[in-house]
């Protein structure tokens, strides 16, 4: 559990961006189409831009035929409707409009309640600012030797206190925390140093694998791509996009752990709720502005840490009392 990167190892609103013929609409035959005004002229020397309204179909012979419908005029100056490519991972719509054009879903009262967050985060004193990823690489050590301890660091993150991994993070450095430097210890070994986050015997497995693959495909570096991580045993989503973040400074996604996932669906800044960071992610990321995605990882994980607890929740204490759905149903 670590905050977004603000500070990168080596450290952005765009997002994710014809006609049918129906089986019905086809002439019959012996039927004819009235030629466009741009075929006529270009018989006569006159060429104009080519006329796109549907026209009536009728029996051959007839001498004239009237559009079905009026044509539709040509958009003003300034009126054009402006879209963007989908984001790659993203299910949402293109930035800055929904379905059909129309404006995107935000939740109500979102900017007061991340302002209020900004405010209660102002002192940053949390465990995550003291004891996160971004506090537990050596900073004295060659760039690719930093960015491999950013994702071991988060590798050991998972399911556990941040005051844990700093801990095990201490004591791997003191062995000598390296690519080569692991491939030389022993699980055993690796296993006793780690202990106690949680999962330690399957995180000294993924270790192992992981660490063997950057040495072997990365020059014992770590992959600069999310879908590069992603490859790696042990390592997931929320990890890849912190990776991103702190170890090459890239604002990939939006990193969600446990504590993101429970205040977007408290705070209802999801249009249902969901079942899965993954989820809430992706539904975060389909209306929050780009430009504050590196920053909600470690602000509502410290705010969840500190007022916006798992259990008994300190809302008595929390500036969104009485903007907060949950709180007015407590």
């Amino acid at each position: 559990m670590s905050g977004a990167g603000r500070g990168a190892v080596t450290r952005s609103r765009s997002r994710r961006p014809g006609r049918v013929e129906d089986a019905g609409s086809r002439p019959a035959a012996g039927s004819r189409l009235q030629p466009s005004p741009s075929e006529v002229n270009l018989e006569k020397g006159r060429q104009t831009p080519p006329d796109t309204s549907p026209f009536a179909v009728v029996p051959a012979g007839e001498a004239q035929v009237r559009p079905l419908k009026r044509q539709r005029r040509r958009p003003k100056a300034g009126s054009l409707e402006v879209c963007y490519e989908p984001l790659a991972g993203s299910g949402g719509e293109a930035a800055g409009l929904g379905p059909s054009g129309s404006s995107p879903w935000e939740p109500p009262a979102w900017r007061q309640h991340l302002d209020n967050i900004r405010d209660m985060r102002e002192s940053r004193d949390a465990p995550v600012d003291q004891l996160g990823v971004e506090q537990c690489f050596d900073r004295d050590a060659p760039p690719e030797v930093q960015r491999y301890q950013v994702l071991l660091s988060l590798m050991l993150s998972s399911q556990t206190k941040d005051q844990v991994t700093a801990g095990a993070m201490r004591r791997l450095q003191a062995h000598g925390l390296s690519v080569d430097g692991v491939l030389r210890m022993d699980d055993a070994t690796l296993g006793r140093l780690i202990y106690p986050v949680g999962f330690w015997k399957s995180k000294v497995r993924f270790i192992k694998q992981t660490t063997a693959i950057l040495k072997d495909r990365y020059r014992g570096d770590i992959p600069a791509t999310v879908a590069g991580l992603l490859q790696l045993p042990g390592v997931g989503p929320k990890m890849a996009h912190l990776a991103m973040a702190i170890a090459w400074g890239a604002v990939s996604g939006i990193a969600v752990d446990t504590h993101v996932h429970r205040i977007a669906n408290r705070l209802q800044w999801t249009q249902t709720e969901t079942k899965s960071p993954e989820q809430t992610r992706a539904a975060l990321e389909d209306w929050l502005p780009r430009e504050l995605w590196s920053e909600i990882n470690w602000l509502l994980v410290g705010f969840g840490q500190q007022v916006c607890l798992p259990r008994h929740p300190r809302c008595a204490s929390c500036l969104n009392r009485t903007l907060c759905p949950a709180a007015r149903e407590s």
